[in-house]
């Protein structure tokens, strides 16, 4: 198995003759020692004798003759021939588990292995599989399929994910290429959903046909398709080499294979990516003015549709070097917040989107995946260094950065009109686990209305397309599952979110997912207890380890487990999601939680200005004082229960079970009693109510 390689050519930059690349267009035999490393030296247009190369970080002058150190993985990437070998021979094997170098290169096929940490013995191994769906855009066949297989070959769930995307847990190797070839053959695709290339694009999930809404739409679909690997491994491996692939429009085609400005591995497989892919993960985001639903700031690149006063698009800014994973107590590594890098004419998006890929690709770090993303670039560079870098590569300078209104974060659940004579509806879920009677309820509405869907980054669902004529009998049937109009669901449950963590993610220190629910309801009745009303709702998001998936570090109060049954506290961010949290405390124990959340909430409630955010509210007050407040805690001063809890039950013996009931899921009687009569008025709305 081989193959061809071409000879490297120097080329020079036309904009800045200091900078010169070694192009390099393919690989050498995959079986012989001595590899071609895909180098590209670049003597700094910066007062520096150091070199980068694409492949390691900048090593000592040209003097020494040491080997740059790389991680494991650019090896594992380089001797594969593009993402096949060895896991197109491990996939074929008997045994339930594939090798380390298949176990990194099945990511950038969209699954990661995974085994049952709950289980002790031998591991049971499983894969998951993650979809890649540009602004969570899920047709209708692509849906009921994933229903199908998580009945069939998964664990009868569906996880959608904080990226727009559906996660397939429990699929046995044996079962692989049967899920994967079903994915693609319905109009999914898992391609490039993991591993070191561009993961999914996010954008607003809302189908509003309004020409910004449509544009950013469209928008994250052209910058997905550019940045889609070209060399076919994908199909190589699932489907014996057939392509299912659609039509790309003729824009993304020329600025794939544009090449004026050294972007490109001539004559490679893999015109932007090269042998070696880019060095880490790489997230995009793409929305329209206030609509914050994305997170546009934890993104490596946010792109933001800029439009004149008729509402029509002229072109978009740029935010760069966002990203949430960092390591515990290592101060080097960071959550960090995309900053601005400037304005693009809109049919320079592309071009402009592809510099900034080629810059991280040459430049960011390849000897420690710690520090491989591209928010440790720029740190290191600053933004004006970084900007002079990525505009040799555009072949343009940027324009200044356009004003921005506020940013907000909009949910859009409930319903709403698309602005077509349709409607959409979107659902909360907990958690994005769309399992039980919930599944059950939602294919049959998608099958019988024919239905479309998309995924929301908050881990919810918006049905869309839907008749007037629809909204009685969904809205019924879907309160009888438990998909509720937010108006009855816990403010807290809405903007809550947590990763899967334990059992199955091998990153997991601690519970995440199957945590909230309980953290939640002490939440509540915290609360409660110091007098809060039900509507003070505080952002909580919860990671079993700091890589961060919820993007706790964006939260009001977040979550980060940092040890068996603990977790860091972070506090400081915002409801619209554009200030960074900062860590509080380490190593609070899940049993001791209240000890810190009482003192916090209690004083928000009473030291709090007008219409404060419990995130603002611990910013401006600072830790210090903060924490001298949990030191001095003591506890709220116990009052007897308000009269108009009893008023809710008919008799004393009536309250005294619903108390144990109550008890028994940590709640009051009082708060299960209004459960109760929430979810019985949900399910009797009949569709009448907004």
């Amino acid at each position: 198995m081989t193959t061809s390689f071409g000879s490297a050519t120097s080329t020079v930059i036309p904009n800045d003759p200091k900078i010169r690349m070694q192009s390099f267009t393919g690989l050498k035999s995959l079986h012989s020692i001595a590899l071609a490393r895909n180098h590209r030296v670049f003597p700094l247009p910066f007062s520096t004798p150091s070199v980068i190369r694409a492949v390691s970080t900048p090593v000592k002058p040209e003097t020494s003759t040491t080997e740059p150190k790389r991680s494991k993985v650019e090896i594992f990437k380089e001797q594969s021939n593009f993402i096949r070998y060895p896991l197109n021979e491990e996939i074929l094997t008997d045994t339930p588990n594939i090798n380390e170098a298949a176990t990194q290169l099945i990511k950038f096929h969209g699954s990661y292995q995974q085994y049952n940490r709950d289980e002790r013995g031998t591991r049971s191994y499983s894969f998951m599989l993650r979809t890649k769906n540009p602004g969570g855009k899920v047709p209708n066949q692509l849906y009921l399929t994933m229903d199908d297989l998580a009945d069939q070959f998964g664990v009868g769930t569906l996880r959608l994910t904080t990226r727009q995307t559906f996660q397939l847990h429990g699929v046995l190797k044996k079962n692989l290429k049967t899920v994967m070839s079903t994915i693609i053959k319905n109009m999914g695709s898992t391609l490039g959903a993991c591993g070191d290339l561009n993961r999914n694009v996010l954008a607003p999930a809302a189908p509003l046909k309004t020409k910004e809404y449509l544009f950013a739409q469209e928008t994250a679909d052209n910058i997905a398709a550019l940045l889609t690997p070209q060399s076919g491994f994908y199909y190589d491996v699932w489907v014996d080499g057939e392509r299912f692939m659609t039509s790309e429009p003729p824009e993304v085609v020329k600025a794939r294979n544009d090449n004026s400005h050294k972007t490109n591995f001539p004559d490679s497989p893999e015109p932007i990516y090269g042998t070696q892919f880019l060095p880490r993960k790489f997230k995009i985001a793409v929305t329209v003015p206030t609509d914050n639903s994305v997170d546009i700031l934890t993104n490596d690149i946010g792109v933001v549709v800029v439009s004149d006063d008729n509402g029509e698009p002229q072109g978009l800014n740029i935010y760069v070097g966002g990203g949430m994973g960092r390591t515990h107590r290592m101060e080097a590594t960071f959550p960090r917040l995309g900053e601005p890098l400037g304005y693009v004419p809109k049919e320079d998006i592309l071009y402009a989107i592809k510099a900034i890929v080629a810059t991280q690709r040459d430049h960011g770090r390849r000897d420690d995946r710690r520090y491989s993303r591209m928010k440790y670039l720029i740190s290191s560079w600053g933004i004006e260094k970084f900007k002079t870098v990525v505009e040799q590569y555009y072949g343009k300078k940027f324009e200044p950065f356009h004003e921005l209104p506020e940013w907000e974060f909009k949910s859009y659940l409930g319903w709403h009109e698309q602005g077509d004579g349709a409607l959409f509806c979107g659902l909360h879920v907990d958690n994005g686990r769309v399992g039980g009677k919930m599944k059950k309820t939602l294919r049959e509405v998608i099958e019988k209305y024919n239905l479309n869907m998309r995924i929301t980054p908050n881990q919810n669902i918006i049905l869309c397309d839907i008749r007037s004529a629809w909204r009685r009998p969904i809205t019924t049937v879907l309160a009888q599952a438990g998909l509720l109009h937010p108006k009855y669901v816990d403010p807290l449950n809405l903007t809550a979110m947590a990763c899967p963590a334990f059992p199955l993610c091998p990153l997991a220190i601690t519970e995440a997912e199957r945590g909230i629910p309980d953290i939640l309801k002490r939440v509540r009745s915290v609360f409660e207890k110091v007098g809060l009303k039900y509507n003070d709702s505080v952002v909580i998001r919860i990671t079993g380890c700091p890589n961060g998936c919820a993007r706790p570090y964006m939260a009001e109060l977040g979550l980060v487990g940092d040890g068996p049954n603990s977790y860091q506290i972070w506090l400081g961010g915002t409801p619209n999601q554009t200030q960074l949290a900062r860590s509080f405390m380490d190593k609070v124990k899940v049993q001791d939680l209240e000890n810190v959340f009482e003192p916090l909430f209690y004083y928000w409630k009473q030291k709090r200005q007008p219409k404060e955010s419990f995130g603002d509210f611990t910013a401006r007050i600072g830790f210090e004082k903060l924490k001298e407040l949990v030191d001095k805690w003591e506890g709220v001063v116990q009052t007897p229960p308000a009269r108009y809890n009893l008023k809710l039950f008919a008799d004393k013996e009536t309250y005294e079970v619903m108390d144990e009931l109550a008890k028994l899921q940590n709640k009051s009687a009082h708060q299960l009693a209004i459960e109760v009569i929430r979810n019985f008025v949900a399910s009797q709305q009949n569709g009448k109510s907004e």
